[in-house]
C-alpha cells in the first residue's frame, strides 16, 4: 500500500511539473510586438517566427526577407528579419565610453524607423522604408 501511494505521488509530481513547464514556456506569435510602448504588454515577449533568410544571411538578404514578409502581412517574420539586419549592421565591439551612444550608420537608423512604423501598425510605411533601403 505504501509503495502504491509513493508511486501515485511521484506520478502526480511529474505530471504537475510537465504542466508547469508548458504554462511557463515562452509564448509564440506570428505578429510583430513589443517594439514600441503602445504594443508592449506585461510579461514575456512572444517568440517571433524565424526569418525566411535564415540565421547567417547578409543585411540585404534580411531586408529583402522583411519586405516579402511585410507584403504577405507576416509581421512577426518582418520584425525578426529587420532585427537580424540591424544586428548584422551593428559593430562587433565599441569602446566602453561609446556603449550608450546610438550607432551613426544611417542604415541602422532606417531599420529602427521601419521597426517603429511596424510597431505602430503602419506596415505600409515600414515597407516604404525597407524599399528605400533596398535600392
Amino acid at each position: 500500500m505504501r509503495s502504491s501511494t509513493l508511486m501515485v505521488c511521484a506520478l502526480l509530481g511529474m505530471t504537475s511539473t510537465a504542466c508547469l513547464a508548458q504554462t511557463a514556456s515562452t509564448p509564440r506569435s506570428m505578429k510583430a510586438s513589443n517594439i514600441v510602448p503602445a504594443d508592449t504588454g506585461p510579461g514575456v515577449a512572444p517568440v517571433l517566427p524565424p526569418s525566411p533568410a535564415g540565421n547567417d544571411a547578409a543585411p540585404r538578404a534580411y531586408l529583402t526577407a522583411a519586405r516579402g514578409s511585410l507584403a504577405a502581412d507576416r509581421t512577426g517574420e518582418a520584425q525578426q528579419s529587420l532585427e537580424m539586419a540591424e544586428t548584422r549592421l551593428l559593430p562587433r565591439s565599441v569602446p566602453a565610453e561609446q556603449a550608450n551612444m546610438p550607432d551613426p550608420d544611417p542604415a541602422v537608423s532606417q531599420i529602427q524607423n521601419a521597426l517603429h512604423a511596424l510597431g505602430m501598425g503602419d506596415t505600409g510605411r515600414a515597407g516604404q522604408i525597407v524599399d528605400a533601403m533596398n535600392r
